[in-house]
């Protein structure tokens, strides 16, 4: 997304002609009107990626335009990230510009932030990094950090890394009157726009409060919606592919003190196998009683931009109610043609997670006609 795209004072006009072509491509379908959930215009961003171009001595953040990609764009204000990213890009810039050790064949730089005000940067280079990088990092760390808002710094390499502090931040998200805990691991995935990702966990919730049965979920990532839609579920069976994204599940199920969700570290494919008694999979054993023994009414799913696959999709299709976030409405129109012969859209809603792009997140409730 180029820079001048980033337009606040167009953004209610901007998110009306997205929200109007998104509504068009799921017309078909025969949604109910769409409940439309703004993006703050400005601090939005909890992740930031920036190229490093060297010009001699100085070393800046830069972007690539799509239409001119091999000519920097050197990157002074960044007013879609987070405010503290936004605060801590000077003075990073400057440490880096101040020492030939940190600042050596280092190529790009990643900002990793949360509500909560934890923060890892990550730097990384084209050379393999010693003791003297290692020393020079722990002092930036310490230099960036504040009592009450630390910075963790990590190097990467060639199959290297170097963690000064921790390689995850801790987030808190406050959801319908309850805090969640998360640990959201560096190069990991995670929600970007993190006021953005409240609305569409309580959007969720709202919709699960009244199901019967148990939950089956499928691409759970770390627990960003298991978490909150446990509470609606005497029993939930989470999976995830992601062997970083099943760790930070695990720890935080622990850290929330939640005992009635099942986290399995199956993919997509093998659930569907397992739910049409395809294969056998030791993995099942870690559930207290066997997988056709659950009420399994509603399934969740949050696939990648792709969506679901047919045969996944067939599976799918025969629960009776469906929630379904999308990050690509046309992969999740071409989803629902299927769906749209035994389930009906009965809810449905917009979530504007990338503000400025052509991008937007979708919420679908589907009930079996």
């Amino acid at each position: 997304m180029p820079i001048s795209a980033v337009q606040p004072q167009h953004y209610t006009a901007l998110l009306s002609a997205k929200t109007d072509r998104v509504s068009a491509l799921l017309a078909p379908f025969s949604p109910p009107s769409p409940e439309i959930f703004a993006s703050p215009p400005t601090g939005f961003r909890l992740r930031a990626e920036f190229r490093m171009w060297h010009e001699g001595d100085v070393v800046n953040y830069v972007m690539f335009r799509r239409d001119a990609p091999k000519t920097p764009v050197v990157i002074t204000d960044f007013p879609i990230a987070d405010a503290r990213i936004q605060a801590l890009m000077p003075v990073l810039h400057q440490k880096l510009n101040a020492s030939l050790t940190l600042r050596r064949k280092l190529f790009q730089v990643e900002f990793l932030a949360t509500l909560s005000g934890d923060m890892v940067v990550t730097l990384a280079y084209h050379r393999k990094l010693d003791a003297a990088w290692e020393s020079a990092a722990t002092v930036l760390a310490a230099e960036l950090s504040d009592p009450l808002s630390p910075v963790s710094v990590i190097g990467r390499s060639r199959k290297q890394k170097v963690v000064i502090g921790r390689d995850f931040v801790q987030e808190v998200l406050p959801v319908r009157g309850e805090e969640f805990h998360y640990r959201q691991y560096e190069q990991g995935f995670s929600q970007p726009n993190g006021r953005m990702n409240i609305h569409m966990i309580e959007w969720a919730c709202e919709q699960a409060r009244a199901l019967p049965g148990d939950l089956l979920e499928l691409y759970c990532g770390n627990g960003n919606f298991t978490l909150p839609l446990s509470r609606h579920f005497e029993h939930v069976i989470a999976t995830e592919l992601s062997k970083t994204s099943i760790r930070a599940a695990r720890e935080n199920l622990a850290a929330n003190s939640i005992d009635n969700v099942q986290l399995l570290r199956m993919s997509a494919e093998e659930v569907t196998q397992a739910m049409n008694a395809q294969r056998v999979f030791r993995r099942l054993r870690e559930l207290p009683k066997p997988l056709e023994e659950y009420d399994l009414g509603t399934v969740f799913v949050d696939p990648p931009r792709a969506g679901l696959d047919a045969y996944t999709l067939e599976m799918v299709g025969r629960f009776n109610t469906i929630i379904y976030i999308s990050c690509n409405p046309v992969s999740l129109a071409e989803n629902l043609a299927p769906l749209h012969a035994t389930h009906a859209v009965t809810r449905f809603a917009l979530f504007d997670q990338f503000a400025y792009t052509d991008h937007m997140e979708c919420g679908v409730i589907l009930q079996r006609r």
